[in-house]
C-alpha cells in the first residue's frame, strides 16, 4: 500500500476522497503536485482505476513529465510495477486531444496525419489567406488578426458563428480571413494549437458514440491549474465528466494571472454551481515561506473581492521582516540590490538562491547593469538579456552605421529592417559600388543618389535625414526620432502583447540615453556606443566562464510555480505594479493576484524596492508607491532609504492613496483631466467610487476607480 503518513489531514482527504466532484483549493507552496501524484497513485493502488481509465491534464509538458516520473517512483516504492508509457492519458490538454483526434478525427473530416502549425506557420497561413482575399497587411496587421481568431477559437466560436456576431469593419474583415485561414489549413492538412482543442470539442459534440466511449473510458478526471483553463478546456472537461462525475480540479483562484492567454477565472469560482454535490478541500498549510511572508501575501490578496476565502499558515518561523528600500533612482536601486546580494553571499547563501522579479521585461535593463558593474553573474529566464534583444540590437546597429558609415556588418543587419526589399545580392552590389567610388574601404556616407539604382534611394534619403539631425537633438530625442524615421516603431506597433513589450524595451533604451544628454547627439553618440560595447563584452565574459551559480532574473508571470530563498520585487510603484494598462477593477484584481504570486515565491527573505525618481520610457517620473505595498502591515516591514532622500517620501504609514470624498468634490462633469497613460480627457460622470472619462478616439471612454486613479485636474 502507498504510505500516506507524510500527508497532512487536508492533503490526505484530497487524495482519498475519490467519489464525485472535488475542488482542491491549493494555496501557494501547499504541496499541490504531491497531492495530485498521490491521488493518482491511490486510485491505482486501491484498484479503483487502471492507468487507461485516469485522465490527468496539466499545462506544460515539463509538469506532465515530472508528474509521471514521480508517480512511477511512488508506485515502485510500494512494489507496484508500472511503466511510464502506460500513463498515456497524463499530459497537457493539447497532447491528450491530439491522441483523441488521431484516433477519431476522421469522423469529422480530419486526416490523422495532420501537421501542427506553430506561431510562425500560423502567421504565414494568415498572410496567405489575406493575400487570397486581396486584403493588404497594411490595412490589417496579421498578428492582430491571428490574435482575434485565436480568442474566438478559445471561446468555441467557429468562423460561421463569428460571421454572425461580427460587428463593424474590422470584425467583418476578420470573419472573412478566419474562414479563408481555415481553408488554407485544410489545404495543407494542418491544424493550429487552438484547433486541437476546438476540433476535439467539435468531435465530442457531433459524434455521440465517441463521447460515450471516452466517458466510459475515463472513470477519473484530474485537472491541474484549473484557474488557468479557457472556455473550450472547461467545456471539454465537463463533457468527459458527465457519466461518472469523478472530476477533481486542483488550483488556486488567487494565482489566476493569465487572462491575456484566454484563462477564465470563473471556471474555478463557479465550480460549485456546475457541481452542486461537490466537496471542497482547502490546502492552506504552506511548506515554503515564513510566517511574515505569508501574512504579507494575505494582506495583499485579501483585498480582492472575487475570490474564495482561504488563508495560508505555516509551522515555519516568523523569519525576517520584509526589506523595503526607497531608492533615489533606478541606478541607486540596482546598486542596493547588488549590495544585498553581497550580504547574502557573505552569510553563506548562494547566487542560485536569489531571484529578482519585475512586472515588465523593460525593467531588467537597469538591474542587469547594476549586477554587471558589481561582477555578479546572472541569467534571465523566459526572455533575452536586454542588449541581446532583437529590437535593441537593431537600433544599436542603426546608431553604429550613423556613427561609423564603414560598418558594413551593422548595415547588413538593418538595411532591410523594416522590410525594403534589399536582399543579400543587393547588399553585395551596394558594397561593390562603394568600392569603385572609394577604393577598398566601404563608406555609406560618400554615396549619392546619382551613384545608386532606384531601390536604394529611400534608404539613402532616410540615412541622410538621420545624419542631419545629429547636431539638433539630444541623444534620447535622437534615438526616438531614429525609431520613428526608419519606421521601426510603426513595425512594432502591431497590436500584439509582444509588439507592446518590444516598444517598452526601446523606450527603456531612450531612458538609458538620457544619461548622455549633456551635449547634442553628435557629441555623445560615440561614448554611448562605447559604453554599451563594454557592457556587452563584460556579459559575454561571464557567459564564457559558464558560472552555474547565477542570480535569476524574470518577470513575475514567468515565476509562477518557482521558489527561491531570497526574492527581490523591483519597482513596486503605481504605473509599474500595477501596470499603467490596468484600469478596470477586473484588471486591478489580476494585478493584485500577480503581486500575491510574486510575494509567495520567497521562502526566507523578501526585498521590495521603490524609487523616488525613475527614468522610464525615456522620461523622468515620480510614481506613487504601489497600493499593494501599502496593503502590507507596517509591523511586517523594515523601511530603508537612500542617503539622498531626507524624508520618508513614500509615506508608507499612509495606507490611503486617494481620498474619495476629496476627489468627488474636485471632479465634476466637464472637467478636463490628464492620466499618465491615456493622456488628456473629459469627465463624463463621477460618483463616490468611479469617474468616467472620455479619452478621445485612441482610447475611448474608461471607468476608473477613484480610490486608486492618478488623475491631474487641468485648470482653465
Amino acid at each position: 500500500m502507498i504510505d500516506l503518513s507524510n500527508l497532512n489531514l487536508q492533503q490526505k482527504a484530497a487524495v482519498t476522497t475519490t467519489d464525485g466532484p472535488l475542488l482542491v483549493l491549493a494555496g501557494a507552496g501547499s504541496g499541490k503536485t504531491k497531492v495530485l501524484t498521490f491521488r493518482i497513485g491511490y486510485l491505482l493502488d486501491t484498484g479503483l482505476a487502471s492507468p487507461q481509465s485516469i485522465i490527468a491534464v496539466t499545462f506544460t509538458n515539463k509538469a506532465a513529465g515530472e508528474m509521471k516520473e514521480r508517480l512511477v517512483s511512488l508506485l515502485n516504492k510500494s512494489n507496484i510495477n508500472i511503466n511510464i508509457h502506460d500513463l498515456k492519458w497524463i499530459g497537457t490538454f493539447h497532447s491528450v486531444c491530439v491522441k483523441i483526434l488521431k484516433q477519431y478525427g476522421h469522423l469529422i473530416g480530419i486526416n490523422p496525419k495532420f501537421s501542427i502549425y506553430d506561431s510562425q506557420d500560423q502567421l504565414m497561413a494568415i498572410k496567405i489567406a489575406m493575400d487570397n482575399l486581396k486584403i493588404s497587411t497594411k490595412e490589417l496587421i496579421p498578428k492582430v488578426v491571428l490574435s482575434n481568431i485565436s480568442m474566438a477559437k478559445n471561446n468555441y466560436v467557429s468562423f460561421i458563428k463569428y460571421k454572425h456576431l461580427a460587428y463593424g469593419y474590422f470584425q467583418t474583415k476578420v470573419a472573412d480571413i478566419y474562414e479563408e485561414y481555415q481553408k488554407v489549413l485544410k489545404q495543407n492538412n494542418a491544424v493550429d494549437f487552438d484547433d486541437i482543442l476546438f476540433f476535439t470539442l467539435e468531435l465530442l459534440n457531433k459524434e455521440g458514440s465517441v463521447l460515450s466511449n471516452l466517458q466510459n473510458l475515463f472513470k477519473y478526471i484530474l485537472i491541474d491549474e484549473y484557474q488557468d483553463t479557457n472556455h473550450v478546456q472547461y467545456l471539454l472537461a465537463n463533457l468527459l465528466a458527465q457519466k461518472y462525475r469523478n472530476i477533481c480540479c486542483v488550483g488556486d483562484d488567487d494565482q489566476s494571472i493569465y487572462s491575456f492567454r484566454g484563462a477564465t477565472l470563473s471556471n474555478i469560482i463557479s465550480f460549485e454551481q456546475d457541481y452542486p454535490e461537490a466537496k471542497i478541500i482547502k490546502l492552506e498549510q504552506n511548506y515554503r515561506s515564513t510566517k511574515t511572508i505569508l501574512q504579507a501575501s494575505y494582506d495583499v490578496i485579501s483585498k480582492n473581492k472575487n475570490r474564495k476565502e482561504k488563508k495560508l499558515w505555516t509551522e515555519n518561523s516568523d523569519g525576517e521582516k520584509i526589506y523595503v528600500y526607497q531608492s533615489y533612482d533606478e541606478n541607486d536601486e540596482s546598486e542596493w540590490i547588488a549590495q544585498q546580494i553581497r550580504i547574502i553571499l557573505n552569510k553563506g547563501g548562494n547566487l542560485s538562491d536569489v531571484c529578482i522579479l519585475y512586472r515588465a521585461n523593460a525593467q531588467s535593463r537597469s538591474v542587469e547593469e547594476g549586477l554587471l558593474r558589481n561582477g555578479i553573474p546572472y541569467k534571465i529566464v523566459g526572455a533575452t538579456r536586454f542588449y541581446d534583444r532583437k529590437e535593441i540590437k537593431d537600433i544599436i546597429s542603426y546608431l553604429k552605421v550613423v556613427q561609423n558609415p564603414s560598418d558594413f556588418n551593422s548595415l547588413s543587419r538593418i538595411i532591410n529592417v523594416p522590410r525594403r526589399n534589399i536582399g543579400d545580392k543587393s547588399l553585395i552590389e551596394l558594397q561593390e559600388i562603394s568600392y569603385k567610388l572609394n577604393g577598398e574601404v566601404f563608406d555609406l556616407s560618400c554615396l549619392r543618389k546619382e551613384d545608386l539604382p532606384n531601390k536604394y534611394h529611400d534608404f539613402l534619403l532616410t540615412y541622410n535625414d538621420l545624419l542631419s539631425k545629429l547636431n539638433e537633438l539630444y541623444l534620447s530625442e535622437y534615438i526616438e526620432f531614429l525609431c520613428n524615421r526608419v519606421g521601426y516603431m510603426e513595425m512594432l506597433n502591431d497590436g500584439t502583447t509582444e509588439g507592446s513589450a518590444r516598444i517598452e524595451n526601446l523606450k527603456e533604451l531612450f531612458s538609458l540615453a538620457t544619461n548622455y544628454n549633456f551635449g547634442k547627439a553628435s557629441e555623445t553618440l560615440g561614448s554611448f556606443l562605447d559604453d554599451i560595447g563594454l557592457f556587452e563584452d563584460f556579459s559575454d565574459e561571464q557567459d564564457y566562464f559558464n558560472n552555474s551559480q547565477k542570480v535569476t532574473l524574470m518577470t513575475v508571470h514567468a515565476s509562477k510555480g518557482l521558489e527561491f530563498d531570497h526574492v527581490f520585487i523591483v519597482g513596486m510603484e503605481e504605473n509599474l505594479f500595477p501596470h499603467s494598462n490596468s484600469t478596470s477593477e477586473e484588471d486591478i484584481q489580476e494585478e493584485r493576484r500577480l503581486a500575491y504570486v510574486a510575494i509567495t515565491r520567497a521562502k526566507k527573505c523578501l526585498y521590495i524596492t521603490v524609487a523616488f525618481n525613475r527614468t522610464y520610457f525615456g522620461k523622468k517620473q515620480r510614481n506613487p508607491v504601489s497600493r499593494f505595498l501599502k496593503d502590507i502591515s507596517l509591523d511586517l516591514i523594515n523601511v530603508y532609504s537612500s542617503e539622498f532622500i531626507e524624508n520618508d517620501f513614500l509615506n508608507l504609514s499612509n495606507n490611503k492613496i486617494f481620498d474619495n470624498e476629496r476627489a468627488k468634490l474636485m471632479l465634476k462633469v466637464g472637467n478636463k483631466v490628464k492620466h499618465p497613460y491615456f493622456g488628456e480627457g473629459i469627465v463624463k460622470d463621477c460618483d463616490l467610487d468611479v469617474v468616467v472619462v472620455d479619452f478621445g478616439n485612441e482610447y475611448g471612454t474608461k471607468e476608473l476607480l477613484l480610490e486608486y486613479v492618478n488623475l491631474e485636474l487641468i485648470l482653465k
